[in-house]
């Protein structure tokens, strides 16, 4: 059977996520006079113009960021890059980022009025049947309660789901035991629900030290990673830094290796709120644990710590999973890119994850993956 005779609706562009580099791409598509596919498209009138969608799976707009735990304020974030073409009003340093960021993005959306639908989440991005494994159109699922829900054909994917939904969760011995609580970054929201708690930090990234340090001030906290954190002396060189990490993660992606945690390529800052730490004494490093028991953890030599919450800041990893049946991921893990476009397929462009995970990353990498499809749909030159 034909994929076009499928019932599924068509845009040339389906653009998964709304967080910024979704919401880059979506500006570009529309600079270049993409139209919206939400209008009813009838097959006997063919593709007239190039169009797009973008599903959201969340329920407004913000992005992972309406997510944040409550006490991430605009004063800690590492700063939020403008989106294309929309300077961001002031903004109030001790204003929660879940509240600030968001409205930013909605009157970003409202300005532009981009076709944007949500609750939709994408369950699965496959070969349509009827098509090419490689170049033909691809089917979309995407599941949700309003009209745009359903199944999709669509030319090319720009995939920026980022990676809130998918958080790491490691494994230890005896963790089904514990009688205490077990957190992810991802579920915690503020300090006051673990005050006068023993809580076990794991995890040796930002997040970690910014929860650390301020669940220091109501709880007992003990913090543990893997390798000994390492911090950068001198004064943070955000320009010189960020563009050796991003060269890194580059090389990493192109020799299609799985990206490793931010701090991993560049080492530890010495923000106020990790000098906060240190100096109440609370930034005191321990080698991770080896057993979990009900009422504590094992330690590394072998002596019981008596604890009843576990938080686990131990980072994300990006979430693509409805892209597995593509089967894009390599021999060690990874998968290969050229830019933002994936080497294994080339209908497949990722965004706002590893070498654009920062938000001035992901404006660049919307631009770079629109620019890469319209270079795909220009017509060939006429024969010589």
């Amino acid at each position: 059977m034909s994929s076009r005779a499928i019932g599924s609706r068509r845009a040339t562009v389906v653009v998964i996520g709304a967080g910024q580099a979704g919401l880059s791409a979506a500006h570009h598509l529309q600079r270049r006079g993409f139209v919206s596919a939400l209008a009813a498209w009838h097959p006997e009138a063919g593709e007239a113009e190039p169009s797009y969608v973008v599903f959201d799976a969340n329920a407004a707009p913000g992005g992972a960021w309406q997510h944040r735990w409550e006490s991430l304020r605009m004063a800690t974030v590492n700063g939020i890059f403008d989106l294309p073409g929309f300077p961001k009003p002031p903004l109030d340093d001790a204003e929660p980022s879940r509240e600030a960021v968001p409205r930013y993005f909605a009157a970003y959306e409202r300005e532009h009025g981009f076709p944007i639908a949500r609750p939709v989440l994408v369950t699965s991005v496959r070969p349509a049947p009827g098509e090419d494994a490689h170049e033909g159109l691809l089917a979309v699922e995407a599941q949700g309660s309003g009209p745009a829900a359903g199944p999709w054909l669509t030319r090319f994917v720009i995939n920026a789901t980022g990676t809130w939904t998918n958080p790491l969760l490691p494994h230890y011995p005896g963790q089904e035991s514990f009688r205490g609580r077990q957190l992810h970054t991802s579920d915690y929201v503020s300090l006051e629900e673990l005050r006068g708690r023993r809580v076990a930090v794991v995890g040796g990234g930002i997040s970690a030290v910014q929860q650390l340090e301020e669940i220091s001030r109501v709880a007992t906290t003990l913090w543990y990673t893997r390798r000994e954190p390492v911090f950068l002396d001198g004064p943070f060189e955000h320009e010189t830094l960020g563009r050796d990490t991003i060269a890194k993660v580059v090389a990493d992606v192109e020799a299609g290796k799985p990206t490793r945690s931010v701090v991993s390529y560049t080492g530890l800052v010495w923000t106020p709120y990790a000098l906060a730490a240190r100096d109440r004494g609370v930034l005191a490093w321990r080698p991770m644990f080896t057993a979990i028991e009900p009422y504590g953890v094992r330690e590394a030599d072998g002596s019981f710590t008596s604890v009843d919450t576990i938080l686990w800041a131990t980072g994300f990893r990006a979430a693509l999973g409805h892209l597995d049946p593509l089967h894009l991921r390599n021999e060690l893990g990874g998968i290969t890119m050229e830019g933002t476009r994936v080497a294994a397929d080339h209908r497949i462009h990722l965004v706002g994850i590893g070498p654009s995970q920062s938000t001035v990353g992901a404006n660049r990498a919307g631009r770079d993956a629109v620019a890469a499809i319209a270079r795909e749909l220009r017509p060939p030159p006429p024969d010589a």
